[in-house]
């Protein structure tokens, strides 16, 4: 915006004095004022001009004698320009979440550990995949992504079975999504998480998504990195009409990278429109679509040597699969709707629904479970062909009723809502022997399918939830969170055995209900200190695994005992949570490997201690950091292989990170960022019967950025793994033969403009 000074009769003390402060006391005084009003300026360009020039005028009268009114002062046009309103909020601190109760609370009043990663980060990362972004959680660990096709974590000492959540909606399994419509990530920790329904006990990570603006935002940037990386993604908003009531947003994306392992590769195309329709001042309709079309590579990782219980020592390039088959094809689309109606000023009604069809294609050469397919002296590694094809479609439906009242000196938000998931697959199966390959001499083999085993699957799983939440305020110290939910799901599974030799089906079905309370209560002393503690129980989903003999297995159940303590300082730019913790799980669902079938533990518990910090120290440096210790082992087991005491797989003992960014200030080094971060894992176990271990690692990574204010434009430079140290990330709970090596020194750049 320009704005032109009043004329010269107009032209009283504030403004004359603003000039004089700038002239006696320096460019760096003043621009001290403006840093204090950078976040307002994010919200309200014009507003944060008015406040910063009255600070201003107050600061230089407080120190020069105003001039004599016969002086003259003649004012070139000043033209004061705003950030884009899109633009990315350059702190770390994020004060409210939306996800743990379904309301926007603030983080201090909840008694939930939930934690968020904002976009900031997420840029100064460059994060490409969401385990980009949860290395800076406490608790949360990267799985076996198979190369990169899926995302998986460990929460709390346990998986979350391929499943993710984007704006509260269920994805299924094997649905890894790009990050390029990501406004922030949030991860509720433990069974806290139960109010989206059947959710892994560990916990849950939901991906909350840009959403259209009024104000006008294009941005266009291009990332380029070692082995042959090349990521572009253009973001655009802004209105459909003159008015405000019809706006859009299109995130877009496509990626082209290969991997330091050998023959790997990774193809996507992503595409993310959204339209918003004020059709009053109280409704609102959002309606949005994902198409995600990817291709990569199937990588089962390398093998463990069972006379060093480690990694078998070979490079960590190697590949041994059959790079000409093993190439999977993902097709993706998600449409979603949400209407929002504002009955009174506190009370609110919103409805959702979502469908995903997801259409997969994945050929893998894998190592077989039994025999014993891995010779330690040999190298000789015995191998599998599975070519799995899979058509799935998922329904997800929300109504939720919130609102705000008072009963006395109480204070009440309340959330009553119903969710509904049902999700149809069916899938061929085409199974043969592969020939062995040696790890030490690898020799790759066209796949022989002459013996092929055909098998069908077809599975339906369903649940219907009803839940109610008050969150109780008394003297604005006080929080009390009550409320439970009951659902009742089914589930049905048809397998098929069409082999040469012999024809066999099987059918099962179950059907299951149960309440599950929740209830916290959060003490706040002060306005910087929380105190917090909960309770809660879950149900999972048994997701239609079957068990050898081809009856689904019980779903999974779990309670959760929590206590901790919240801060805030630095006018709460700066924020951490402290949580101490104690999860039982019971029915834990293990797949075995090399068949379709799955078997479950009787009970597991996880429980540690976890530290999370993030925010704004100062005005030039941000920070996010955390620390955990955990004890995950199981408690009592009903298989023979796997003892009780034995550690839960994937899962360190200590681990942590830190990562901060510092601004430089000076006038010559302005638009100038350096960062750097270190991330670190203790020694864990790399499969549930404890037969060989991940070693312990540490790894350091680097950023520089700089801004050109002028041109809008940013560019950047990030080095991963700045030390090239050799690690592995993570493993399979059943398989000695499927260990995921880490990425040696990685340079990654990019090339940013908004407009």
């Amino acid at each position: 915006m320009t704005i032109k000074p009043a004329n010269k009769k107009n032209n009283t003390a504030p403004t004359l004095s603003i000039i004089i402060a700038m002239v006696i006391s320096g460019f760096m005084n003043i621009q001290a004022v403006y840093a204090d009003d950078a976040k307002e300026k994010n919200k309200n360009p014009t507003t944060s001009f008015n406040n910063t020039q009255a600070k201003l005028a107050a600061h230089a009268k407080a120190k020069i004698k105003p001039p004599a009114q016969d002086d003259k002062i003649t004012l070139s046009t000043m033209t004061v320009r705003a950030e884009p309103t899109q633009a990315a909020n350059q702190d770390y601190t994020i004060s409210n979440s939306s996800t743990a109760t379904k309301t926007d609370t603030p983080i201090m009043d909840t008694p939930l550990s939930i934690e968020v990663v904002p976009k900031a980060v997420m840029q100064d990362q460059q994060a490409i995949q969401l385990s980009d972004v949860t290395k800076n959680v406490s608790s949360v660990y990267k799985g076996t992504s198979l190369g990169g096709f899926v995302d998986q974590f460990m929460i709390r000492g346990f998986n979350t079975s391929y499943t993710n959540y984007y704006d509260g909606y269920r994805f299924p399994q094997g649905s890894g999504l790009s990050l390029a419509n990501a406004e922030q990530v949030e991860v509720i920790k433990g069974v806290a998480a139960n109010l989206y329904g059947r959710v892994e006990p560990g916990g849950m990570i939901n991906v909350l998504t840009k959403r259209p603006q009024k104000k006008p935002y294009y941005a266009l940037e291009q990332q380029f990195g070692s082995y042959d990386l090349y990521r572009t993604t253009a973001d655009a908003t802004g209105k459909l009409i003159k008015n405000d009531n019809l706006l859009y947003r299109l995130n877009v994306e496509y990626l082209n990278k290969k991997s330091f392992r050998d023959y790997d590769f990774n193809d996507r195309v992503f595409v993310a429109p959204s339209i918003t329709w004020k059709i009053s001042d109280r409704t609102q309709l959002d309606l949005d679509f994902i198409y995600s079309d990817q291709k990569s590579l199937i990588d089962y990782g390398v093998p463990a040597n069972s006379l060093t219980h480690r990694p078998a020592n070979i490079p960590i390039s190697r590949y041994l699969g059959e790079p000409s088959t093993d190439k999977s094809h993902s097709t993706l689309y998600n449409t979603a709707a949400t209407l929002t109606h504002a009955i009174t000023d506190n009370w609110k009604v919103s409805a959702k629904f979502n469908y995903v069809n997801r259409i997969l294609d994945i050929p893998q050469t894998l190592p077989l479970s039994s025999p014993q397919p891995f010779v330690d002296t040999t190298g000789e590694l015995l191998r599998a062909y599975v070519d799995q094809q899979n058509n799935l479609d998922s329904y997800f439906g929300t109504l939720d009723i919130t609102g705000k009242f008072t009963t006395g000196i109480v204070k009440h938000k309340f959330l009553a809502g119903w969710d509904n998931y049902n999700v149809a697959s069916t899938s061929q199966n085409y199974l043969s022997l592969a020939n062995p390959i040696n790890i030490y001499n690898p020799q790759y083999h066209p796949i022989d399918t002459s013996q092929v085993q055909k098998k069908f699957q077809n599975t339906n799983f369903q649940w219907n939830g009803v839940y109610f939440q008050d969150q109780i305020t008394l003297f604005d110290k006080l929080h009390i969170l009550g409320g439970g939910r009951y659902d009742w799901m089914s589930e049905t599974a048809g397998f098929s055995d069409q082999s040469l030799a012999l024809a066999t089906t099987n059918n099962s079905n179950l059907q299951n209900g149960r309440f599950n309370p929740r209830a916290g209560l959060l003490y706040q002393p002060w306005q910087w200190l929380s105190l917090y503690s909960n309770y809660i129980e879950s149900s999972g989903a048994a997701n239609t695994n079957m068990g050898v003999n081809g009856k689904i297995l019980q779903p999974e159940t779990a309670e959760q005992v929590e206590a901790g303590f919240k801060t805030a300082f630095f006018e709460d730019r700066l924020t951490s949570t402290v949580a101490f913790y104690s999860l039982t799980k019971q029915n834990m669902i293990i797949p075995i490997a090399g068949t379709f079938f799955s078997e479950s533990i009787k009970k597991a518990r996880s429980q540690g201690i976890e530290m999370d910090i993030a925010g704004k120290i100062s005005e030039n440096l941000n920070l996010i950091a955390n620390y955990t210790y955990t004890e995950a082992v199981i408690l009592e087991s009903n298989l023979k292989r796997i003892n009780a005491g034995n550690q839960l797989w994937n899962v360190p003992k200590n681990a942590g990170s830190l990562w901060a960014k510092y601004d430089l200030q000076q006038e010559t080094l302005r638009g100038l960022s350096l960062g750097a971060g270190v991330f670190f894992q203790g020694q864990k176990q790399g499969d549930i019967a404890n037969t060989y271990q991940l070693p312990g690692y540490g790894r350091v990574d680097a950023l520089v950025k700089y801004k050109i204010p002028a041109a809008k434009t940013t560019l950047q430079f990030n080095v991963e793994n700045v030390l090239n140290q050799q690690y592995y990330a993570a493993s399979l709970p059943n398989n000695i033969y499927a260990i995921s090596p880490g990425a040696p020194i990685t340079f990654i750049g990019s090339i940013k403009v908004e407009f």
